[in-house]
């Protein structure tokens, strides 16, 4: 009991926990709103167009990710580095170039969007009527010009609770603006206006941000910096490279779930898909802040090699993970097809969360519990291997892990059930994140152990 108790304590004395954790909090509320508008929208529209929704999102999140230099991490890494060590024209010449470079790829790719677009409709919902709809939707494209950037900026100065605020006000917008067009019988097309007002507000909202407190983190014409202060140009790119390849990883990989079902199953089944992981990602809505607070904190203790304190971290927020991830799992597993089937008696109403139609979706539901609340609990892998500036080793692993999925995903696929798809996801997930985590820790012994010798 003493023991227990002087860790209880020992863990609300740590500081750098302690910031995190509220930092996350921030951006909690958001994520259940998000939840609750995903629930409403499937509900509204039934499994046939709740999938079709799915397919013309994700087709542009891929369009525009396929490009995209995931500028938040490198901004965190170069600037953060730099104020570290009070380089502040170091650090503005960073977020000068990831600025611009963000803004230059943003429009190529709106322009693939534009190109693609009834290829995308035809190919995934089956219907090239609907390619209006890919490009209404992918005008967010324009407005999320440099906000990987901006959110870079907004992570490195603290400012997640303007994030969370962003994040809470579009939830908020996105639910009404649902709930409005659930009462008027609204369809497809009213909730994806709804969508795209929210990522607007998404996509603006930090940029506006983050142009108020980058003259007072930085410095006041830091736009004027001239890009000689920037790291290397070799390392600089090496790297900026080394996360768009990445992110185009993570896009055939495990992003594009619900266009990997459609080609191959139709917009039913993608339907089946789009809800089963909505539900599998509660596991991950209080997690996912996390990884946005946990990198800077985990740059900062590699930059000043503070190897204690990093392990400490890295420990602590695995059992927060670890905790949350299993009594999520085992509510799914006892309630999950209660969820998505079972009528509520409340107050002498009857109610369902989801349309008994939806009951499908419960296998895949189990199966994507194991590879996701693999991830959950080790979230940091990614981070860790990025802050020790080893971004091509977390490439080439998620890579030939990519290659290994999409091989089995062509192989069995035209001739499997569509549960097949689930469970070569989940596998996805353990063989790469926990090559990733082992070496992330490999390395972290390595540089611990020189400082030990040279000490």
């Amino acid at each position: 009991m003493t023991s227990l108790r002087e860790t209880i304590q020992s863990w609300k004395q740590d500081q750098l926990l302690r910031r995190i954790v509220n930092n996350s909090s921030y951006l909690f509320a958001s994520n259940v709103i998000s939840a609750i508008i995903s629930i409403v929208a499937a509900s509204l529209l039934g499994v046939r167009e709740f999938g079709v929704l799915g397919i013309i999102t994700a087709f542009v999140s891929v369009i525009n990710r396929l490009l995209s230099f995931r500028m938040s991490e490198v901004v965190v890494k170069y600037m953060g580095e730099a104020l570290e060590r009070g380089e502040k024209q170091r650090a503005a010449a960073t977020i000068k170039a990831a600025g611009l470079g963000e803004a230059f790829i943003s429009l190529i790719a709106f322009g693939m969007l534009l190109l693609f677009a009834p290829w995308g409709a035809s190919k995934f919902a089956n219907d090239i009527t609907l390619a209006p709809l890919f490009i209404l939707y992918g005008t967010i494209i324009l407005f999320n010009l440099t906000t990987e950037t901006a959110t870079g900026i907004l992570r490195v100065t603290g400012h997640f609770r303007s994030l969370a605020l962003i994040n809470f006000l579009q939830s908020v917008i996105v639910a009404g603006l649902i709930a409005f067009a659930a009462l008027r019988g609204g369809r497809l097309t009213d909730v994806l206006w709804a969508y795209l007002i929210g990522k607007v507000i998404l996509g603006v909202g930090p940029i506006l941000v983050a142009l108020y407190w980058t003259p007072r983190a930085v410095m006041k014409d830091w736009w004027k910096v001239s890009f000689s202060f920037l790291p290397p140009w070799k390392e600089f790119a090496r790297f900026a490279l080394s996360t768009n390849f990445s992110g185009t990883i993570n896009i055939f990989a495990r992003d594009s779930e619900v266009l990997w079902v459609g080609h191959y199953f139709g917009p039913l089944i993608s339907g089946y898909y789009k809800v089963a992981l909505a539900l599998v990602n509660l596991i991950s809505m209080p997690i996912d802040p996390f990884i946005g607070t946990t990198y800077p904190e985990i740059t900062r203790a590699i930059a000043s090699r503070q190897w204690h304190r990093l392990r400490s971290l890295l420990k602590r927020v695995c059992l927060i993970a670890g905790a949350w991830t299993g009594a999520v799992a085992v509510g799914l597993l006892l309630f999950g097809k209660q969820v998505l089937f079972s009528n509520w008696h409340i107050l002498g109403h009857t109610f369902h969360i989801y349309k008994p139609e939806y009951l499908p979706a419960y296998p895949v539901l189990l199966v994507l519990l194991a590879g996701y609340g693999f991830a959950n609990i080790l979230f940091w892998n990614r981070s860790l291997l990025l802050a020790q500036g080893k971004a091509d080793i977390a490439l080439w692993i998620a890579f030939f892990a990519m290659l290994a999925k999409v091989g089995l995903a062509l192989l069995i696929l035209p001739h499997a059930p569509y549960l097949a798809e689930a469970f070569i996801l989940s596998g996805y997930f353990i063989i790469s994140i926990g090559l990733q985590t082992w070496r992330g820790l490999q390395e972290v012994r390595v540089q611990e152990s020189l400082d030990l010798r040279l000490s």
